[in-house]
């Protein structure tokens, strides 16, 4: 591999650990509050995509300027993230608060097989792409490659703002704070006066909105068809359980762990590129069943 090759590899590891990382810390939060593993986020980050390419056609067709366009994709990931997580968290998962984990996963997958046939219904089958904000961004030289500033600067900054923010909110805020109580114990926050169901709903719209924002940042550099929630479903969940559930820096190191894989691996053995964070999974899980960042806990019986 030349030197080129080498630092294509790196620009495109880091590009994609961004979306990675949004899609997966929105899991990961909502499991280390709720306890609950949430299938049918994969289909959050379809519909933030298919919303901002759809309310980026709409943008087009009105003659507005590109300039815009980073308003319409944090605008979407804000909507849909927010509709969708209302929903389900209070029709569907407050219900199943109580119940089996088992049951808890079959529900969420459940919900997330609705949610593609939705996606069918709206958007049919054809694929979705617009990249205004990446034309109109245009390209940066790094060390004599020519790279997209929207993947180069865009991607990783949001991620990173997200995760000072995140981390930010959790130690600093009173609603932060609640959140963690409830996530240590959600018994003893109640009883401490803490409204521990209001604390999981603003958690699950949280959670919702960063899969939603992970697919309406992809959507300028990814095309949109059917079952493209279930690919990074996958890809999330290889992310969180390496990681460790529930651990939000941990979250951050794997994902760019995993990006940076799966890119050289599509430079160097484009055969691998599916099997590769599988596998850096289960060689983790094989020696730490409770991931890279997370510490075993005592099993009550």
């Amino acid at each position: 591999m030349n030197q080129e090759l080498f630092l294509l590899a790196v620009l495109d590891g880091i590009s994609y650990a961004a979306l990675l990382f949004l899609v997966a810390l929105g899991m990961t939060l909502v499991f280390g509050v709720m306890r609950i593993l949430n299938m049918a986020h994969g289909s959050l980050y379809a519909f933030g995509g298919y919303f901002a390419a759809t309310l980026g056609l709409w943008a087009v067709s009105k003659g507005l300027s590109p300039a815009w366009s980073f308003l319409w994709l944090v605008l979407a990931a804000l909507v849909i993230g927010a509709l969708l997580g209302t929903v389900m968290e209070v029709l569907l998962l407050r219900r199943i608060y109580h119940k089996e984990q088992i049951l808890q996963l079959l529900v969420t997958f459940a919900a997330f097989m609705i949610f593609e046939d939705l996606q069918r219904m709206i958007w049919g089958a054809q694929p979705y792409f617009v990249s205004d904000i990446v034309n109109y961004l245009g390209v940066a030289e790094v060390l004599g490659i020519t790279y997209t500033r929207y993947q180069l600067m865009v991607l990783p900054g949001v991620a990173l703002v997200v995760f000072v923010g995140l981390r930010w909110f959790l130690k600093s805020s009173r609603t932060g704070r609640q959140i963690v109580a409830v996530a240590h114990n959600r018994e003893v926050a109640t009883a401490m006066g803490i409204d521990a169901k209001r604390i999981c709903l603003l958690t699950f719209v949280a959670g919702s909105m960063l899969g939603a924002l992970g697919g309406a940042l992809a959507s300028p550099t990814t095309s949109l068809v059917p079952g493209i929630g279930a690919e990074m479903i996958v890809l999330s969940f290889a992310v969180v359980a390496t990681a460790g559930l529930g651990q939000i820096e941990g979250t951050l190191v794997t994902a760019l762990l995993i990006g940076l894989a799966r890119s050289f691996a599509v430079y160097l053995q484009p055969e691998m590129e599916v099997l590769v964070p599988y596998l850096i999974m289960v060689a983790v899980l094989l020696f730490r069943p409770q991931g890279l960042f997370s510490v075993a806990q005592a099993r009550r019986v």
